[in-house]
């Protein structure tokens, strides 16, 4: 029999819970699928958010040749076939077949080469589906020819309303009698995931050998105690795995962190993912404490691609270990958050005249660079002199942290601004 997810994979879009910014009335995807043609687009959003489910109602609500790839299993050869498949399937003046590609994000620069020609004359149109930043992961030349859709985790009253219409439609669940009498852990463990909603609902109720089901806090967090994997499809545990990864590196625990690094290697999690994150928390987490963790984060990611697996786990324990041994500071980070926010709050305050560049004569005549003191001609190479708009001259906004490098820092700041530091 089929998981419960599957059973309840909307078939339409008057169907579909969630995502109300891309297929509610009047929404920008829902006028292209009702206007018969849509141009190709990549979903990019976490798991269980909608992402193949849409790729699915689009076809059937085209009525068109639909053809699916993953990026695990896929090669050069798997594209070439599919595009020749698509290429016999075409009928005049019909939307283009849609060849949709779970994990594109996965597909490697040959693979995605191989995609060009067809997406850009129309052979196919291409529905990609990413967890990540496709940004970072797709090349230029098909990312200009694709539309990017950001989906959003489903909030508290999707989710509810999921449950009530699995509760209530499914005929396995209606076999039985189900009361939702609290939601709390139903919904946080399910973080605005259909899929993990409903595989913890069917969990539950299987679990339950009364005809009657009550579905409780302690229930649900029980049945997952005893069963984790279960609310989780394949059993990755992807953003659970690295929310810990990263958790342990910010708590200074290098054998936490090597061993959720493990959990990820062993399960095939992808490197580059892995070390994107280094090289972040680097900057966020241990920051000022210790400058050298963001250059050695930068070259674990570059000496990944060029070693590349499996040998790139040692590059990757290593960064790993290093950062979660170095001393910690997030100061730059609430810096710029600060420093954000006073942006917001103030708007765009006017650069100081001394400050302004002044490359034609009316500028230098109206004020612009005059006066300003030339840093390298004092002694220290240091003059004092507002760089600050004059509405926020008396304003701090970096902080130091108690750790040895930004105490070396913030002594000669102090040495050159004397009070302001």
């Amino acid at each position: 029999m089929q998981p419960l997810a599957e059973r309840l994979r909307p078939q339409t879009l008057d169907q579909f819970i969630g995502q109300k910014h891309l297929v509610g009335e009047n929404a920008i995807l829902r006028q292209m699928i009702e206007s018969g043609r849509i141009a190709s687009l990549i979903l990019w959003g976490p798991p269980g958010v909608g992402k193949t489910t849409l790729a699915r109602i689009i076809a059937r609500q085209l009525n068109c040749p639909f053809y699916t790839l993953s990026a695990i299993n896929s090669g050069v050869k798997e594209v070439r076939e599919i595009i020749d498949k698509a290429k016999n399937s075409r009928f005049f003046s019909q939307q283009s077949p849609i060849l949709f590609i779970d994990e594109i994000h996965r597909f490697n620069k040959s693979q995605q080469d191989a995609l060009l020609g067809a997406v850009e004359n129309g052979t196919i149109t291409l529905i990609g589906a990413t967890t990540e930043n496709p940004s970072f992961e797709v090349i230029t030349p098909l990312l200009s020819r694709c539309q990017v859709y950001l989906l959003t985790p489903l909030d508290k009253n999707d989710l509810l309303e999921l449950a009530q219409r699995a509760i209530n439609t499914d005929e396995e669940l209606k076999k039985k009698k189900i009361n939702l009498d609290e939601t709390e852990a139903l919904l946080r463990f399910s973080g605005g995931d259909a899929r993990k909603l409903l595989n913890i609902i069917e969990l539950v109720v299987t679990s339950e050998p009364s005809e009657t089901v009550h579905i409780t806090n302690e229930i649900v967090t029980r049945r997952l105690q005893q069963n984790p994997m279960a609310y989780d499809k394949n059993g990755e545990m992807h953003y659970d795995i690295i929310s810990a990864f990263i958790k342990s590196i910010r708590g200074s625990d290098p054998d936490a962190a090597i061993y959720w690094l493990a959990r990820m290697v062993a399960g095939g999690e992808d490197p580059k993912f892995i070390a994107r994150r280094l090289v972040i928390s680097a900057a966020e987490d241990i920051g000022l404490a210790n400058p050298n963790a963001l250059l050695l984060a930068n070259a674990c990611f570059d000496a990944l691609q060029k070693i590349g697996w499996p040998e790139g786990r040692i590059i990757l324990a290593e960064t790993t270990v290093y950062l979660a041994a170095s001393p910690k500071s997030n100061s730059a980070y609430l810096a710029i958050d600060d420093a954000l926010n006073l942006v917001e709050k103030t708007g765009n305050l006017p650069v100081p005249l001394h400050l302004r560049n002044a490359p034609t004569k009316l500028m230098k005549e109206l004020g612009y660079g005059k006066n300003y003191k030339y840093s390298h001609d004092y002694e220290n190479h240091f003059v004092a002199e507002q760089f600050l708009p004059d509405q926020l001259k008396n304003i701090s906004i970096w902080k130091k942290q108690d750790n040895a490098a930004e105490k070396k820092m913030a002594e000669w700041l102090e040495k050159l601004w004397k009070n302001r530091y």
